[in-house]
């Protein structure tokens, strides 16, 4: 028996997100079809994250076991042959039997895709959110300080009945913003995120830049627990799983 962890990337444009949905096209599904197609049969996938619908990966990670003897370098084409041209396998290696591409993950990176000019770009559709106003960077760059560390983020995350509630501590090691031209991009890496945590992150941090919360407001934001006390939540479209690591 072997255990494959498979890199791929994906456009979330096309997709409702990773999971399996009864009457929506999810990655899992599209992926699951496709390794089927390739191996005979559907073996037990172990996905590293959710992603919700809309939201993009550079890399997303993946393992399976099978007795299948395919080389992964064949099975890497295998694959990219069966797959809609939305989604593309860059990577397929044997790993520890233990290996668990969630439970063995260490730590991620996303970043967020902001188009900033009254203009919109129309090649940016469904990959930036289009944000029309003036951003203050520096204002942004001063409250993300405030995340750095481990902290309580139930004030950054979305609770419903299907995430009951657990242990919200996570620990932010980088966030800042950067401007390059129009197109600003936000970059949080941690060692786990909850739900929709950088997407009200990123619409809290664009609360700062509009006056809404002042950068150190940040320190009580998060102290309070109190999701009511943050920003919005961004819209999934600029979103980015950018980086797993193990």
């Amino acid at each position: 028996m072997r255990n494959i962890l498979v890199t791929l990337k994906y456009d979330g444009k096309y997709y409702h997100g990773w999971q399996i949905q009864k009457n929506a096209v999810t990655v899992q599904e599209t992926f699951q079809n496709g390794l089927k197609s390739t191996l005979g049969d559907l073996p037990d996938i172990k996905g590293c994250s959710r992603t919700d619908s809309g939201v993009h990966a550079n890399m997303y990670c993946l393992n399976f076991h099978t007795e299948h003897k395919i080389p992964c370098e064949r099975l890497i084409y295998a694959l990219n042959s069966r797959l809609p041209k939305s989604m593309a396998v860059i990577n397929a290696e044997e790993v520890a039997d233990d290996f668990h591409a969630r439970y063995s993950c260490k730590g991620k990176e996303y970043i967020y895709k902001i188009w900033n000019n009254r203009i919109r770009e129309p090649f940016l559709d469904g990959y930036a959110f289009h944000y029309w106003y003036g951003l203050d960077i520096d204002k942004m760059n001063e409250a993300c300080q405030y995340f750095m560390g481990r902290h309580d983020f139930t004030s950054f995350c979305t609770v419903d009945n299907h995430r009951p509630k657990g242990d919200f501590h996570r620990t932010i090691t980088d966030l800042h913003v950067d401007k390059n031209g129009d197109l600003v991009t936000v970059t949080v890496s941690a060692d786990g995120f909850l739900y929709n945590m950088v997407r009200i992150i990123v619409g809290t941090l664009i609360g700062v830049s509009e006056g809404k919360f002042k950068p150190s407001d940040m320190e009580y934001i998060i102290r309070s627990c109190d999701r009511t006390k943050a920003g919005v939540t961004a819209q999934p479209e600029g979103l980015y799983l950018n980086k797993v690591i193990y």
